[in-house]
């Protein structure tokens, strides 16, 4: 995914926790090797709307619509969390996103225990950018609802301790839920305290139409435009889903930079719409992919999102729309920029950190061989087809096996603590 978007047979050499060369070497450089003859090494994929609190809910907010889905099942459960839930949460949904080859992320936690997902993603080796949720609005649920200066100064301090910790692979983001769930003055202080800490804004945004008249009804304006007034927008802001967004809105996104995170997924099993990213990106908009969370999916899979967003679009605008080229760069360098990252990761490319997904594409679902590579990526490849996994310069997946934590301890804590929130909210 280099400029050129070369394919290149040859070798990828680290130094530390970059990429030091790119191509034919002498296999004399010295340190350790991975063999991976007959493989192939791709940018660690980057997931830019992930909410790793929710992955013991996976299963329990089927088939329901957003507003019941987060009213009847993902706000009870979410108010119900303790650190050690939050904790086992995250090393969970972690697992199983390097398992499958994601390396980066950009995560918005619930409002309480911020730190316990912080601790799991410190010891398990994702890079993330995550955040504190923030809901302060009257209209928000009771049992997450906080006072405006509790819940800015509880983020604030947040980011004092995370952004840049395990040598920069860990970074603070500010996480106000969505527009109808926050105040005017919770929004414009989020904007000032990103601005100040050089740090993202991650937020949800035109989900659906009941979010829409909500914000026009309260504040007067369309959505993405009262946001904008309150100063999230901008390379600086992700706004996930917008899928009821017209040209109008599309030619605003395209002007301001502002990152949209597209979540096929999630936003057909929620019944929410089909984004249109195709004008997006025709437009000019910055566009990343995402799962969202367990509950709305049920699964962290790139690989399902990646060929989801490539298949949604052909049936309105035709078969050419969306290529696996195109989908290949919204889940790498697509990414990369709704980190805030694009000069770090998102690419092979020397100079850059060592975030790399090893494939192999052997088995009959992506044979033969001599088919275009990036299709066979794109629409045929699968999770289970990861091998290895490296996150800066570190391997934290080899042959298949999780190397940062046991993956039987994981699976065990984290069905005891699903269990206890499900007792706590009576499911």
């Amino acid at each position: 995914m280099d400029a050129e978007r070369r394919i290149v047979d040859g070798d990828v050499v680290i130094a530390g926790d970059r990429i030091q060369a790119v191509g034919r070497s002498d296999g004399r450089a010295g340190g350790k090797t991975i063999d991976c003859t007959g493989l192939v090494i791709i940018p660690g994929l980057i997931q830019a709307h992930i909410h790793l609190c929710q992955t013991l809910f996976r299963g329990l907010a089927d088939d329901l619509a957003l507003e019941d889905w987060l009213a009847k099942r993902i706000w009870p459960l979410e108010a119900a969390h303790t650190a050690d839930s939050i904790y086992w949460s995250a090393m969970l949904g972690a697992a199983e996103l390097l398992l499958g080859g994601t390396t980066a992320i950009l995560d918005m936690e619930t409002v309480r225990h911020t730190g316990a997902a912080f601790e799991a993603l410190e010891g398990i080796g994702l890079r993330a950018t995550a955040g504190k949720c923030l809901m302060d609005a009257p209209s928000a649920p009771a049992g997450l609802r906080e006072a405006t200066g509790n819940a800015l100064q509880e983020a604030a301090d947040l980011c004092e301790k995370w952004h840049g910790a395990a040598n920069g692979r860990l970074r603070y983001c500010f996480a106000p839920r969505f527009a109808p769930s926050c105040t005017g003055p919770l929004l414009r202080a989020v904007s000032d305290l990103a601005e100040r800490h050089g740090a993202m804004i991650h937020t949800h945004a035109a989900e659906t139409p009941a979010e829409l008249e909500i914000v026009r009804r309260e504040t007067g304006d369309d959505e993405l435009s009262y946001l904008d007034s309150v100063g999230i927008s901008g390379p600086r802001a992700a706004l996930a889903h917008c899928v009821w967004v017209d040209g109008d809105g599309i030619q605003r996104l395209a002007r301001q930079q502002t990152n949209v995170v597209h979540c096929p997924s999630s936003n057909l099993k929620l019944g929410s719409g089909l984004a249109p990213i195709p004008e997006m990106l025709a437009a000019g908009c910055r566009v990343a992919i995402g799962a969202d969370g367990a509950p709305c999916n049920n699964r962290l899979d790139a690989f399902t999102e990646m060929r989801l967003a490539a298949l949604v679009q052909k049936p309105r605008l035709g078969p050419d729309a969306m290529p696996a080229a195109q989908v290949l760069h919204l889940a790498t360098l697509g990414g990369a920029r709704a980190l805030g990252l694009e000069q770090e990761i998102g690419s092979i490319e020397a100079g850059k950190k060592a975030d790399l997904a090893v494939l192999d594409l052997s088995g009959p679902h992506v044979q033969p061989e001599s088919a275009d590579l990036v299709s066979r990526i794109v629409y045929s490849a699968r999770a289970s087809d990861v091998r290895h996994v490296i996150v800066d310069g570190k391997v934290v997946v080899k042959d298949g096996g999780l190397r940062t934590a046991k993956l039987e301890e994981i699976n065990r804590e984290a069905n005891k603590a699903a269990g206890r929130l499900r007792r706590a909210v009576g499911l």
